[in-house]
């Protein structure tokens, strides 16, 4: 594990987007029995989640269409806390970062690392927006 000092800004890139930090286990279940869609973010100190899924989600939470809310844990620190939202990510081994989209706590969209490392920002949040439009977007009233 880094030193807390040293993961604090990379925490805070996603905080200050009003994305909810889940720290233990009893978090990632209190937030996940909520219902309607969450994303959820396993934010990484690695060089493509610096330098592409922290932008990316940034550049995808601007979209009009969004989850009802967005989450996240950090791999390799709160290792409670990602192992349990792991757990949500049934058929997927564990990767870092990823982001997966859960509708009322059921896995039905993810991005793993393999979809992250080799891509620019712009093509990461743009698959992103297309997930909050097909999964996130509300009905039409009638």
């Amino acid at each position: 594990m880094y030193p807390e000092l040293m993961v604090l800004p990379m925490r805070e890139e996603l905080t200050r987007l009003g994305i909810e930090e889940l720290r233990s286990a009893a978090d990632v279940e209190q937030a996940l029995a909520k219902p309607g869609t969450t994303m959820v973010v396993v934010n990484s100190i690695c060089g493509c989640a610096a330098g592409r899924m922290r932008p990316a989600v940034r550049m995808a939470l601007q979209h009009a269409v969004r989850p009802d809310q967005s989450v996240t844990v950090f791999a390799g620190q709160d290792r409670d806390a990602t192992e349990r939202a792991r757990e949500y990510f049934e058929g997927y081994a564990p990767s870092s970062p990823s982001i997966g989209l859960l509708r009322d706590g059921k896995l039905v969209y993810m991005m793993q690392r393999s979809d992250i490392e080799q891509r620019e920002a712009e093509e990461i949040s743009a698959d992103l927006t297309a997930a909050f439009e097909k999964f996130c977007a509300k009905a039409a009233s009638r």
